[in-house]
């Protein structure tokens, strides 16, 4: 259901942010629910719509502001399978498929990892990130695969959560890229930020946004006769912001092969390998793996490591361009 509801800034509010000011107003509502509400062009200001949060309210502005209520409040078991790679009384160390959602978000609410962690562990997960998020520590994108911790009790989630929040999980990717990235190794040190042209997507930003930090190594420069320039990478995170490696990488000029919203929008060939077109249009989604992760077990105390092989579909590809090379 939703409700507007209208607001005149007086003396005592001058000055402070927008997203303040709500959640001041409106004690029911979060304040990062507010800022999504306000990014999505729930909020207009003296007959001016507004989609940042960040905006300082004046005297005597006239705030009009459409609260939108959550639709889910519990989460849908799926039958779903789940790969497992490691499991104990403390944590669940799985490989997130292509094309699965982590857990639900607005206008997807089942099929996600939550809704087959729910199915098969119940409420035997860990309940800190509330009840849409049992278990889940960290994401990785939808057309991302590879290795994601899940935390089974709150001690455990805790404990993870600070090695996320300090930077001591370590986390490789592996990926395609367009062209050869320059310098060969290096690290991607930025801030990123919601994109002003399309607030679903992200950016690096000069001046706002989160610190985000992604090293790189190139592992093989495939300079073929006749397929386009590629370069496989490994990617390792210190920060793990939206997108990120997506961002940077297309921020340095080599974005992921197969990536729809950060890639190259028109691919021209004028002559290519058949065989390469034609696994190309059947990859959905961007070629990056979470291919490795490591961190202190949350109740052992102990460093572990887990790493897992390439998708079909990212295999495939590296084979064809290694026999090309050959």
């Amino acid at each position: 259901m939703n409700k507007t509801t209208e607001f005149l800034v007086d003396k005592k509010d001058i000055g402070i942010r927008i997203d303040i000011f709500l959640s001041k107003k409106i004690e029911n509502l979060t304040r990062s629910y507010l800022k999504k509400l306000i990014e999505k062009k729930n909020l207009i200001i003296n007959g001016r719509v507004i989609t940042s949060p960040s905006v300082k309210v004046k005297i005597n502005d006239k705030i009009i502001f459409k609260t939108v209520d959550k639709i889910e409040t519990r989460l849908v078991a799926n039958k779903i399978n789940i790969e497992t790679v490691f499991e104990d009384k403390d944590i669940l160390v799985i490989n997130k498929p292509k094309g699965m959602v982590v857990h639900p978000g607005s206008g997807n609410f089942q099929n996600t990892l939550a809704n087959a962690l729910f199915y098969k562990y119940k409420n035997k997960l860990s309940n800190i990130n509330g009840n849409l998020r049992p278990g889940i520590v960290h994401r990785i994108d939808k057309e991302t695969s590879g290795l994601l911790v899940v935390a089974k009790n709150n001690i455990s989630h805790s404990k993870l959560g600070e090695q996320f929040g300090q930077h001591t999980i370590k986390r490789k990717y592996q990926c395609l890229v367009w062209g050869t990235i320059r310098p060969l190794n290096g690290r991607i040190e930025t801030l990123i930020a919601r994109s002003n042209k399309n607030r679903q997507l992200m950016s690096v930003s000069e001046n706002r946004g989160k610190k985000a930090i992604t090293n790189y190594k190139t592992l093989k420069v495939f300079n073929l006769k006749d397929v386009p320039k590629i370069s496989l990478l490994e990617c390792e995170l210190e920060t793990g912001r939206t997108h990120q490696i997506r961002v940077h990488l297309s921020y340095k000029g080599s974005p992921l092969l197969g990536d729809k919203q950060y890639g190259r929008k028109k691919l021209k060939f004028k002559k290519v390998n058949k065989k390469f077109i034609e696994i190309l249009d059947n990859i959905k989604g961007q070629v990056l793996h979470a291919q490795t992760l490591e961190f202190i077990h949350p109740t052992k105390n102990k460093w572990v490591s887990f790493s897992l092989e390439k998708p079909t579909e990212f295999k495939k590809l590296l084979k064809l361009l290694k026999n090309l090379n050959s």
